[in-house]
């Protein structure tokens, strides 16, 4: 048995303040080496202030760690080749350790063109297409962030993955693939579907593992859930209630789920958190480098 009958919670927030501890670490031994971590971001303005609003909150958690931070904001509307270009400048600045694209960009613009531009070995949101394919070659690489939460957060659980059935709900490109491949790193036997799966119910109620990725409020139930699984919950969606009010809530009906599963993250405080110190962990190995994911 994998745990109580009443989920055990995996505190995100907590999870998080123990990892920038250790990023602290890594910091520290970089600034001993005369390696200064600077964080550039670059940021197209919207109507949304939402983007605005996260930056600045990154701001404030780098400047938290010694990591110093400097947003490039780009008029509204700007174009492919203002965007890429100034990727392109940073990828070239030797000052720079690393860089990341604030999405939503303007319309008409695919993230991935600018994205697949950011230099490897500065790519802490693990976006480029070099660093997804180093994952699957099991090479040294920098993982997407929420994916590399999730493995984090798994981990925390003490399950020994080898041989365990996880099934991943979702299978975007920096989400739900690199999970399920992050997952047979660690030997898992791993099933990889989505919300059209034939069965999907079944699938679910296989596994010792269970990630929700799809992007669907509510879709994994405690009837699909085995007892004693392990469920991460990756899913952030916005939903209006009876009342007339929005809120978030992630792909798992947590209520229902709390009461089968032997842990699980909630939605905000889970995966959320995580994903965050884990863009700073990668902003820590790309000043060091050396072995980045599991």
């Amino acid at each position: 048995m994998l745990g109580a009958m009443t989920a055990t919670l995996i505190d995100g927030k907590a999870l998080a303040a123990a990892h920038r501890e250790r990023i602290a670490l890594r910091l520290a031994e970089a600034k001993r080496l005369g390696r200064t971590a600077r964080l550039d971001a670059v940021l197209v303005e919207s109507g949304d202030n939402g983007a605005r609003v996260y930056a600045e909150n990154q701001k404030r958690t780098c400047e938290s760690l010694g990591i110093e931070y400097r947003l490039h904001i780009l008029p509204a509307g700007s174009g492919f080749d203002e965007i890429a270009g100034r990727v392109l400048l940073l990828n070239l600045d030797e000052a720079v350790s690393a860089v990341m694209l604030h999405l939503p960009l303007p319309d008409g613009i695919d993230p991935y063109r600018i994205q697949r531009l950011i230099d490897p070995e500065k790519d802490v949101e693990g976006v480029n297409p070099a660093n997804i394919g180093n994952i699957v070659y099991g090479h040294s690489s920098l993982a997407p962030c929420t994916a590399l939460a999730t493995i984090r957060m798994i981990e925390s659980t003490g399950i020994d993955l080898r041989g365990k059935r996880a099934v991943v709900v979702g299978a975007s490109n920096v989400v739900g693939k690199p999970i399920a491949v992050l997952l047979m790193r660690q030997e898992a036997t791993v099933v990889s579907c989505n919300k059209f799966t034939e069965g999907l119910a079944g699938t679910c109620l296989r596994a010792d593992v269970l990630v929700a990725a799809a992007g669907v409020p509510g879709l994994i139930t405690g009837a699909m859930v085995k007892p004693g699984a392990v469920v991460i919950d990756v899913g952030v969606n916005r939903v209006t209630g009876p009342d007339g009010a929005t809120r978030t809530v992630g792909d798992v009906s947590f209520d229902e789920v709390r009461e089968v599963a032997g842990w699980i993250s909630p939605v905000p405080g889970g995966v959320g958190p995580m994903t965050v110190a884990m863009l700073l962990a990668n902003v820590a190995e790309a000043v060091l480098g050396g072995d980045r994911v599991a």
